[in-house]
């Protein structure tokens, strides 16, 4: 041990390699467990290189959005349960230093808060279950000087809106629970975006009672849509806003236009919430588009696996590497600004939120974020 503190983890990894290997076979349940940690959490680190121009933070389990808290130097991913990726692990939010690259886990963490704002959520049925939901689609809007309101699409225990609150004043976040949302029963979620009330309008990705949800999407059949919500009201259906695969979504400043990623026709959308029946216009896309984020520059960023046709993948999935697409939102022209092919370290990428001079990559099925420097 005093080697491990004057000298630092890889020079102990590789002087006791041999011993640690004979504690997990002949030790005690917490010398075992103290030694699988620790050579798990060597391996991620050998596995952490760049790929090429992609560096990693390795360590978020399904990082699958990600946004800036503000102009501050913090970030916040959510993280899936193990749904889709095939592993065992509860869902959770990131808090991510985006200026020394480091993450920890916000909430639930060591000590979840809880705040309730019973007025605001009053059909909330009680706090998120902490040991049972996983974390999807963000949004955030900033409410004072030291105050954002953070809207989660959650699932698992409840199907629901969660909201928190984040307070920046001290050196570092924090982050409370504050009120949920429920969702209709027939709706699996996928992104939210908030008004300027404090309501939402949130995606319904499929219904959870398909036998075959993505035999569906990938087929380009109707699944979903887009739903709104007002403090007071219910959640209700936008009629004429029928998608496969509604993914992403954003929100123009005045809450006019809403920009949602259609994933299984691979479509960026553009409907008019003004107008009845909605408006809408469309750009075709040769990726699987997922999450959709404003930039600092007025574009729209999306990202998602490159497109393979049918008759080209014999035996699904066909990896093809990702791409992240620009779109100006007043013409709907979209451009390819990057991405990586089938060997980077990094896919099933969910999401490409550019933040200064760096775009942040994540994943609904992955063990890293990522970032790259913008050109």
């Amino acid at each position: 041990i005093e080697d491990l503190y004057n000298h630092g983890e890889e020079y102990f990894y590789n002087r006791y390699k041999k011993e640690i290997e004979e504690l997990i076979k002949s030790g005690n349940e917490a010398q075992k467990k103290w030694c699988m940690e620790f050579i798990n959490k060597m391996n991620l680190a050998d596995n952490c290189k760049s790929s090429g121009d992609l560096n990693f933070i390795c360590g978020p389990i399904n990082a699958e959005d990600i946004l800036p808290i503000g102009d501050t130097e913090w970030l916040l991913t959510t993280g899936l349960n193990g749904r889709f990726s095939g592993t065992v692990n509860p869902g959770h939010i990131y808090l991510v230093n985006r200026k020394d690259k480091t993450y920890e886990e916000i909430f639930p963490g060591k000590n979840p808060a809880f705040n309730p704002d019973k007025k605001l959520f009053s059909t909330c049925p009680g706090p998120i279950d902490i040991d049972k939901f996983s974390s999807h689609g963000l949004a955030i809007k900033q409410k004072s000087a030291n105050r954002f309101h953070l809207y989660i699409t959650g699932h698992a225990a409840r199907e629901a809106i969660e909201v928190f609150e984040i307070n920046i004043k001290d050196e570092k976040p924090d982050i409370s629970w504050i009120g949920c949302v429920p969702l209709p029963k027939d709706m699996y979620a996928n992104s939210v975006a908030i008004l300027d009330d404090g309501g939402f309008v949130v995606t319904k990705f499929y219904d959870p009672a398909m036998p075959d949800p993505f035999k569906e999407i990938f087929s380009g059949q109707i699944t979903g849509g887009i739903y709104e919500w007002h403090p007071g009201g219910i959640v209700k259906e936008i009629p004429g806003t029928e998608l496969s695969g509604a993914n992403g979504i954003a929100i123009s400043s005045d809450d006019k236009w809403v920009y949602v990623a259609a994933t299984g026709t691979r479509e960026i959308v553009r409907f008019d919430r003004t107008q009845n029946p909605v408006a809408l216009k469309k750009v075709q896309l040769n990726i699987k588009p997922d999450n959709i984020h404003w930039g600092d520059d007025g574009m729209l960023y999306t990202a998602g696996d490159n497109y393979v046709a049918p008759d080209e993948c014999k035996k699904p999935p066909c990896e093809t590497g990702w791409s992240v697409i620009r779109i100006n939102p007043e013409t709907m022209e979209a451009k390819r600004i990057t991405g990586m092919d089938e060997t980077a370290a990094m896919q099933r990428v969910s999401v490409a939120t550019p933040v200064g001079k760096e775009i942040w990559i994540g994943t609904y099925a992955g063990d890293r974020i990522g970032y790259l420097l913008m050109d």
